[in-house]
């Protein structure tokens, strides 16, 4: 997380151009959305138990378990030629990329729109603090089930959205560091994932690789975006910059606990 805002502050000042990030996590981390409440959300207990790494993300959404997934950002201007200037609309055009980098791994994916009240109102207020219970506008769907999720800020005239694109879903694992307001609730959670989210390799006759899909994204962004991606290394003084970040912000308790 404080890669991504590094990349997004260094953009915003003109040092670097538009940036498209891949990268994993180690250990496996919860990351819940800029708005989520820790204490009435989220069991602190399960997480340490299970030995995760928990962070607040700079951007609103739900809660998502990095684990068998690759992540993905994007950093760049909202001035950007022929960027919308709407948010929705801007998720669009970006995850243009994520649409032909599923089509490159032989998945049939396309754009989820809600069309119906109930779906249009779930946006607006979420039934669960789980971020694959639910496809929002634009986001990624294959055979009618969720299979990435994204979540987008606007700081400095810059957009960052980033997301997970699943490789796989241990769904008990995910259920498990969620508070629900019942065991009702929960089983009805735990019978709703497999229907709303679906992973990469259950979809394949072969399971991918990270490296598969990272250039499989890679080639879907720049097909879509009509860009050609060069790699981008950062110096030592760039990586302190980040580190500041982590240190005073995404691994500080008042940032990941705030109300």
């Amino acid at each position: 997380m404080a890669m991504d805002e590094a990349l997004l502050d260094w953009h915003s000042e003109g040092l670097i151009p538009p940036v498209i990030r891949f990268y994993g996590w180690n250990p496996a981390t919860l990351s819940i959305g800029y708005f989520q409440r820790v204490d009435k959300e989220i069991d602190m207990d399960q997480v340490s138990a299970l030995g995760l790494g928990f962070v607040r993300r700079p951007t609103g959404g739900r809660g998502v378990l990095h684990e068998h997934e690759l992540t993905y950002s994007v950093i760049v201007s909202e001035d950007y030629p022929e960027m919308p200037e709407t948010v929705t609309e801007a998720y669009r055009v970006i995850s243009g990329g994520l649409l032909q980098g599923f089509r490159n791994l032989g998945l049939d994916a396309y754009f989820s729109v809600p069309d119906t009240d109930e779906k249009r109102a779930d946006l607006k207020k979420p039934k669960s603090a789980v971020c694959f219970d639910a496809p929002s506008w634009y986001e990624m769907v294959v055979e009618g089930k969720k299979v990435a999720g994204s979540a987008q800020t606007r700081q400095k005239g810059v957009i960052l959205q980033h997301g997970a694109i699943l490789l796989d879903l241990d769904a008990e694992k995910l259920l498990s560091v969620f508070k629900f307001s019942s065991p009702e609730s929960e089983e009805a959670m735990r019978r709703k994932i497999p229907e709303k989210a679906v992973a990469i390799n259950s979809l394949r006759e072969r399971p991918a690789t990270i490296e598969e899909c990272v250039d499989a994204f890679k080639a879907g962004f720049e097909e879509a975006l009509s860009i050609h991606l060069h790699p981008y290394i950062l110096n030592e003084e760039q990586l302190a910059y980040v580190k500041s970040i982590e240190e005073k912000k995404y691994g500080s308790d008042v940032w990941n606990f705030r109300n």
